[in-house]
Parts: C-alpha cells; structure tokens; sequence
C-alpha cells in the first residue's frame, strides 16, 4: 500500500527536494506538487490524496489558511522555515511539524508517523455487540440486559433467568442458553445453573453467593469455576 502525496510549497529548490524525498520512500507515491493553495484546492477535489507535504508561507492563501478550508482534509505534515508556526500547526492535528532545510532521515521518520497512522485508521472497527438480547417468555419477546442478568436456572426444557427484581420464564434448555451467552461475562457452575461472573458477591464452601440466592458449585466444576473467579485476584496468608 502506499500513501498518494501532494507538494505544495511555493520555492521551486523545495519542492524539487522533497520530490526527491517521496521518490525514496518506498510506501510514498507523488500524485502532484504546486506552488500555490489555490491551484492544489482543486486539484484535491478532483484527486484522492492521503497525505500532504504543506508550506505554511505561501502566496495569497497561507497553508494554515488553506488547511482550515478543507472539510475532509488528508494527513499533512507541514514543512517551513519558521518554527514559530508548530504550536498553531499541531492545533490542527498535522501529522508531523518539518522545519526547513529538511534532512532526509527527519523526513522519512515523519512519512513513517504518517504511513503507521493511515494504517490504524484503515482497521476495520470491530462490531460492537448490543448489551441485551431478546428471549420469548410464555406469548411475548422479553428485553434481558447482560448486566441486569445475575444467573439462570435450568429446569428440564426451560429455564428461569433471574434479574434483580423478578424471573423470566424461557423454553430452552441450559445448554442452549449457554451456547448464547458471552462467555467472558457468564459460566456454567453447575449442570443447572449458569451465574453471572461479575454479580457473584462470594463464594462460600460449594456455593456462590448472587444476591440472596446461594447457588451450588459442581463438585468436578470447582477449580475451575474458582479460577475464573478469582484468578490471581486471592490474598491469602503466606
């Protein structure tokens, strides 16, 4: 993959040396280089650029000027003679701040910063998962919060799941409950209980206290079901 760039610097020897530049690195690619904003402003509406090499003093539109007028702008690392101009340039989220004359390995560390960005911000977002599911319970779909869930009773072919304030009634099995369930918030304790990790409040011998109800731990569960529960998070004495 490589980053399209745009030069806009109105000092030909500059513009010349950073064109230099580009060609040198290997995830950079030229798209076109101008000496004024003016022109680079519709050049950009007709161009998909990813990155631009920005003077800041520039003829008629200066490149701060010029970079607040983009709604939408690219990546910009801004190259100038006057360092005074950095705190103002790294208040508009630039990429890099390049102070001529620009030595190579300067340049090629801010192009870095700029490839490595462009690479986070093309990952694909992970799905967020919705906080609640919907379950039929006798002739209507009840709504059932993950963190207002404390734990489920498995009956024959139904179960009980339990919120703070009242039960739901469900026609499925534990297993196919469990199956459903993120396993990271909930587990299996016992062949007719699945409890919510985080509402558990203590655990005492083989039960684990939710609430007012004591659930029971299955006696080859219990390591397990220990471990997940406490982790490295036990303060015992040595």
């Amino acid at each position: 993959m490589k980053l399209n760039c745009l030069i806009i610097d109105d000092e030909p020897v500059a513009r010349k040396g950073l064109e230099e530049y580009v060609k040198e690195v290997e995830f950079l690619q030229l798209a076109g280089n101008f000496g004024d904003a003016i022109k680079a402003s519709s050049f950009l509406k007709e161009n998909p650029i990813d990155l631009i090499l920005l003077d800041i003093q520039l003829p008629k539109l200066s490149g701060i000027e010029f970079l607040r007028t983009l709604r939408n702008p690219p990546m910009v690392i801004f190259t100038t003679a006057y360092p005074e101009y950095a705190l103002e340039g790294f208040s508009l989220d630039v990429i890099d701040y390049l102070v001529k004359p620009v030595p190579f390995d300067r340049f090629l560390k801010a192009a870095q910063k700029a490839y490595d960005f462009h690479l986070l911000r093309s990952q694909p977002k992970a799905e967020e998962k919705p906080g609640y599911f919907f379950i039929k319970c006798d002739q209507k779909f009840e709504k059932i919060h993950y963190d207002e869930l404390l734990y489920v009773e498995g009956l024959q072919n139904y179960c009980k799941l339990h919120v703070a304030s009242h039960k739901h009634v469900a026609y499925i099995t534990l297993s196919g409950l469990e199956s459903r369930l993120p396993g990271e918030r909930f587990m299996k304790v016992h062949k007719s209980f699945i409890v919510s990790l985080e509402k558990i409040k203590a655990v005492e011998g083989n039960e684990i206290l939710i609430g007012t109800a004591r659930i029971p731990i299955s006696r080859n569960l219990k390591d397990e079901v220990l471990h997940r529960i406490m982790g490295d998070n036990l303060f015992k004495r040595e």
